[in-house]
């Protein structure tokens, strides 16, 4: 017993050391050792709404030697956090960088506008960078990834009623630029500002058009698009014109001033288009060609990768410290009747029959998940609601939550009962006084977790992550929608019960709990290959959206890439607590508030 408290205090110890070390490094990165003075603002726009934004000033930016300044704006259902490629190159470079929280996400104001009808966050960052003293104000530029470069092309056109032009260029990452006026005919919007798009060759979302028959045409034939053509032409209807390239600067004289334009083409898909390398190495060729970098380094010398990893590394050291912390709770008065004597064994597997049933139930829940998938995001996201995204995911946790409960009933009184399975004894059933505590450990791991991530972001400006998925922290008026996550409770409880009361067994031996996970993950790994080899192979989606008024596919398959993580993770979570107590409805618990947070978190919100 003391070697096992001894090792829990190491692994805790180790824990806090994982998520010091990631806060350390990632604050380096991000204020590129100290040149760069990183602030996390909050301020009253023009439109009257408030506006969230991390700004980025280094040190050689001065009132008596303003610089060049670009706005970098995050996509739908994300923060200002995703533009970390874009802030950390950019400011080690000398630019004056605003990231903002577009209106609706992160930590800006929730109003009753969706993110489509007030596109004017870009806008507005440009209007704050103009009246800062350490900013060149005739160098100003914007820059977007996807509804983000939406945000810029409002931007633009908000830019061209008024007298006096802020943006001095434009980049769009993944999204069309403009190329008609009101009436539908040729125009050149961008003027004589520098213009640019990252146009990802899978993109799910952009990039479209239709054949000579009217079926439609992805991403990978865009640049035969009047879109693409006209936008390389400056504007001029490009029948009967050259077919311009990808990768080329195309240079023309407009009003007098000579500008260029460019398309760059990366062979990836949409979201990977913010965490890509070659697409960062565009973003840098680009704004230095545009407006010119105070402090010039080579396109390919980036970052920013270590700061994702690092960001990772705190992830697994928040993952840990949730296990060991909990550990420690439990060898204290408070919760030390929840602890096992000793660690408790896998059960014994009774026969062939058991084995089977075992193997049925995985398959089962990993089919009922992937195959109901797109129904319940479909059903969940036409809802009137304020977070459209909680509400689909949330729907389909809970019905896999049911589905899952069914399994396990169905089993206990086919075959369980009547070859001696005891629900007290695997833990299923239990005094209320141990459940209430139970739930009570739970809550307050998973109150110590948050706790850690407002601690990570106090002191260095950091969050725990990997790509899509993130722990962060955030203002206290998200708390309002905190009913969405109840709908992940069933899931992740129910889940935890199966994964260990029902089937933490002698199959697979030592891999049994990898196995558990690996199965819980199944929906997240096969609907996404299944649409990516489609793509890639056919260069059509599996699964497209239609039109606007459409379920959008594209999107609720790309929900899935953070969940891969996520179910495989909240799984060994669920085996490392009952191996320890018997108990699943501990980090069943811990899970679904933190899963639930994560998605309240990372998405849009609006007032209905």
């Amino acid at each position: 017993m003391e070697k096992a408290k001894k090792g829990t205090r190491l692994l805790l110890c180790l824990s806090l050391l994982l998520m010091l070390l990631s806060g350390i490094v990632v604050s380096c990165v991000q204020t590129s050792g100290g040149t760069v003075t990183m602030k996390e603002l909050n301020f009253e726009t023009d439109e009257g709404y408030s506006m969230s934004a991390y700004l980025f000033v280094p040190k050689t930016a001065t009132a008596e030697s303003p610089a060049p300044a670009i706005v970098t704006s995050h996509g739908y259902l994300n923060n200002k956090e995703m533009s970390d490629a874009n802030y950390v190159e950019l400011a080690r470079r000398g630019y004056v960088v605003l990231a903002i929280d577009q209106p609706n996400h992160g930590d800006s104001e929730i109003t009753s506008d969706f993110f489509i009808l007030k596109p004017s966050g870009v806008y507005q960052g440009a209007l704050a960078l103009s009246r800062m003293p350490f900013v060149d104000a005739h160098r100003i530029g914007v820059t977007g990834h996807s509804m983000g470069a939406w945000s810029v092309n409002a931007a633009v056109a908000q830019d061209n009623a008024n007298e006096t032009h802020l943006i001095a260029a434009v980049l769009l990452n993944c999204n069309d630029p403009m190329y008609q006026d009101d009436a539908g005919g040729f125009a050149n919007p961008y003027g004589t500002r520098p213009a640019g798009v990252i146009s990802a060759v899978y993109d799910e979302f952009f990039g479209t058009s239709k054949d000579a028959a009217g079926n439609p045409l992805s991403s990978p034939y865009f640049m035969a698009t009047p879109c693409a053509q006209s936008f390389l032409h400056f504007g001029a209807d490009p029948t009967g014109l050259d077919t311009r390239e990808a990768y080329q600067y195309y240079t023309d004289t407009v009003d007098g001033q000579q500008t260029f334009r460019v398309i760059y083409r990366p062979e990836i898909i949409h979201p990977w288009s913010h965490f890509s390398a070659r697409s960062e190495s565009y973003v840098i060729d680009f704004f230095e060609k545009a407006l010119g970098a105070p402090n010039p380094i080579a396109s390919g010398n980036q970052v920013w990768q270590w700061k994702e990893a690092f960001n990772f590394v705190g992830l697994i050291g928040m993952v840990l410290f949730l296990c060991s912390f909990g550990s420690v709770l439990l060898g204290t008065p408070a919760f030390a009747e929840l602890r096992a004597a000793t660690p408790v064994a896998p059960h014994k597997t009774a026969d062939k029959k058991a084995a089977l049933w075992f193997w049925l139930s995985l398959l089962a829940g990993a089919v009922f998940g992937s195959v109901s998938y797109l129904f319940f995001l479909t059903k969940g996201t036409a809802m009137a609601v304020s977070q459209t995204e909680s509400m689909g995911l949330g729907l389909w946790s809970t019905a896999c939550g049911l589905f899952c409960i069914l399994s396990m009933v169905v089993y206990y009184f086919a075959y369980g009962k009547k070859h001696g399975v005891d629900l007290t004894d695997i833990g299923v059933r239990m005094p209320a006084r141990k459940l209430v505590r139970g739930i009570l450990l739970g809550l307050l791991v998973a109150a110590a977790g948050i706790a850690c991530v407002f601690a990570e972001d106090f002191f260095f400006k950091s969050d725990f992550r990997l790509w899509t998925l993130a722990f962060k922290a955030f203002d206290a008026p998200i708390l309002k929608y905190w009913p969405y996550m109840l709908l992940f409770v069933t899931y992740y409880v129910a889940a935890s019960v199966a994964t260990n009361c029902f089937n933490y067994n002698e199959i697979g031996k030592k891999w049994n709990g990898i196995l558990c996970a690996v199965f819980a993950a199944v929906p997240a790994l096969v609907l996404p290959w299944i649409q990516y080899i489609t793509y890639y192979s056919t260069k059509h989606m599996a699964w497209f959206q239609r039109d606007m008024s459409s379920p959008n596919y594209p999107m609720f398959i790309l929900w899935l890439f953070p969940m891969v993580l996520i179910l495989f993770g909240t799984t060994l979570v669920t085996r490392y607590f009952y191996k320890r107590t018997k108990n699943p409805y501990i980090a069943g618990v811990i899970n679904a508030v933190l899963v639930g947070l994560i998605t309240i978190v990372n998405t849009c919100t609006t007032v209905v």
